[in-house]
């Protein structure tokens, strides 16, 4: 396992390859922009990083679901400080318990990234789709949110309070 200084390291490496990606302008006033937006790569695949940055996400969640609040705290400071990182950093979907765990560690790890309300969105996505997948929510959803950040970080809830609520946007 790496150390703190060792993770803030490798991510911050990987922040300097994505920003110019997550800094790139969108022209919404050309009428195509949705199509062309749609035939970009992945950030992580236009770099060529998404094997080692999968890699660290698999090793860094270990780390937040076993640590104690300070570690926690200390790696939701590193993804609030490395934006172009926490945008692109993705898993993949698996619609299974281990998979619905995961992609709701990684939520609560992002801590609401820059908006509130584009994290709600993710949030019920993720619900919807473990639901779909036929995923006791419940268990999974209190397991996170019992280690979730309670800083209401933007007025409109913790992530801890967004992860609880989860259950009833889920039809739970």
């Amino acid at each position: 396992m790496k150390s703190l200084p060792e993770i803030q390291g490798v991510i911050a490496r990987f922040d300097s390859l994505l920003t110019p990606i997550a800094s790139r302008p969108i022209d919404i006033s050309d009428p195509d922009w949705v199509a062309k937006l749609k035939h970009i790569p992945p950030a992580l695949d236009e770099v060529n990083i998404r094997g080692e940055v999968e890699s660290l996400l698999v090793e860094v969640l270990s780390v937040y679901a076993q640590s104690d609040d300070a570690t926690r705290a200390a790696l939701r400071e590193m993804f609030h400080h490395y934006h172009a990182f926490t945008w692109a950093a993705t898993l993949p979907r698996v619609p299974s318990p281990e998979g619905f765990r995961i992609q709701l560690l990684l939520f609560s790890l992002k801590d609401q990234g820059s908006d509130t309300r584009d994290a709600i969105l993710w949030l019920q996505d993720i619900c919807r789709r473990a639901r779909t997948a036929g995923v006791e929510l419940k268990p999974i959803l209190e397991q996170v949110a019992g280690i979730s950040s309670q800083v209401n970080r933007f007025g409109m809830g913790s992530t801890r309070d967004l992860v609880l609520n989860a259950l009833e946007w889920a039809g739970g």
